[in-house]
């Protein structure tokens, strides 16, 4: 790993051929080459409906439709969720935020590895530290907000992922807002979709008949008997509530495709553009190695397993991987190398490295993620998603 590491120290700064690392990757469904597979679902504009996002390709060198599988922000989260859950097994430490709270008796905890905006998220913007203190007024919240593009070293400090996956200071009003593209990249997607189809609908062993009820305040219902419902009352078919039959009708089924591609980058582009302030040109060069080394490290837990689940009905196989380096031949054209750098245990300690190189030059990381806890109104808005009656509904399904 140190023959490996002096190669991507000396890439992160451009100081050698070396542009990118890529990542190529080819799957099949697990049921087999045919099995027809599920995109995420979205609404179409064009149409207004329940549909999969498709878009013209060149693959092979010709013009070819695919459809999306699994899109960049969405890797980028399997990837984060990969680091926590190392965090969490102790197998590494990666510096981030934690909210923790609780409401009704059950223990909240969001990660800025989970939140939706990562370290600049509005749970953390809405969060004191054990003090009081706002977060913005805490060392690693001053520090984050007043990081800038040349000088993001708050953010290899405290949450280092916010640079391999990219970070948008959004929500906190200022005339220069913080914005960090990301230096890691990621999607997957299938080539030359046909459509499938299935029949949705519900047998009811009582085949209880699907008459208008009446709600009750307490989240039951009456039935209604024939009669009209009380005015003002609300009501509902007890279909919605889980009853009854449901005739069956056509919908959506996933698709077929001829293969199933995934191609991932880290590039060294973006690595070398992070500036960390008034720095030693060691730690400089240190940190962006270190950089790299998390966006690999994220990529190998997250997919270098045999098997991926994407969603329900799509489970993945892994049929063949390449992991190169990506840098410019003698003639001009892009050219590729091996990279050794295939599990999760090679990331691992590729990943250690960097951290005692850096360390060595300098940087100084925390041994436990910063805690804070919501402020009095974020609270209450936590408790009340627990009480509302079908808070949590869509997830459980």
């Amino acid at each position: 790993m140190e023959q490996v590491y002096e190669r991507l120290l000396a890439a992160a700064s451009l100081r050698s051929g070396d542009g990118a690392v890529r990542i190529v990757a080819e799957y099949e469904p697990a049921g087999g080459v045919g099995t027809p597979v599920f995109p995420p679902t979205v609404k179409l504009e064009a149409t207004n409906a329940a549909g999969y996002l498709r878009e013209p390709r060149w693959v092979g060198g010709e013009p070819t439709e695919v459809v999306l599988l699994d899109q960049r922000q969405s890797q980028a989260n399997r990837c984060e969720t990969a680091l926590l859950g190392a965090v969490e097994r102790g197998e590494v430490f990666v510096p981030h935020l934690v909210l923790v709270t609780d409401a009704e008796g059950v223990a909240v905890r969001v990660s800025s590895l989970e939140a939706p905006h990562r370290s600049r998220d509005a749970y953390f913007r809405d969060a004191v530290d054990a003090g009081g203190r706002k977060f913005d007024e805490t060392e690693p919240g001053a520090a984050l907000r007043l990081a800038g593009a040349r000088d993001v070293g708050a953010y290899l400090r405290w949450v280092p992922s916010d640079l391999v996956f990219g970070v948008w200071d959004s929500h906190r009003k200022r005339r220069i807002q913080v914005k960090v593209p990301r230096a890691y990249s990621s999607e997957m997607v299938g080539v030359k979709p046909l459509d499938s189809v299935r029949g949705a609908g519900r047998v009811d062993p009582l085949n209880l008949p699907g008459e208008t009820v009446q709600l009750t305040d307490d989240g039951g219902w009456v039935s209604l008997d024939g009669e009209k419902p009380a005015k003002g009352a609300k009501t509902a078919k007890s279909s919605a509530l889980g009853h009854g039959m449901i005739p069956p009708s056509e919908g959506i089924g996933g698709v077929t495709v001829r293969s199933i591609q995934r191609s991932a980058t880290v590039s060294m582009a973006q690595l070398a553009s992070l500036r960390f302030g008034d720095v030693s040109p060691e730690l400089e060069a240190a940190g962006r190695a270190l950089v790299g080394a998390l966006a690999l490290l994220g990529d190998r837990l997250a997919f270098a397993a045999p098997v991926v689940r994407l969603r329900s009905g799509c489970d993945l196989v892994l049929v063949s991987e390449r992991v190169e380096w990506v840098m410019r031949g003698r003639d001009g054209a892009a050219v590729t190398e091996p990279l050794e750098i295939s599990s999760a245990a090679d990331a691992v300690a590729l990943f250690r490295v960097a951290v005692e190189r850096a360390e060595a030059a300098g940087l100084v990381w925390p041994s436990e993620p910063f805690v804070v806890r919501p402020n009095d109104q974020l609270q209450k808005a936590i408790e009340k998603s627990f009480v509302l009656a079908g808070a949590g509904e869509a997830e459980s399904e």
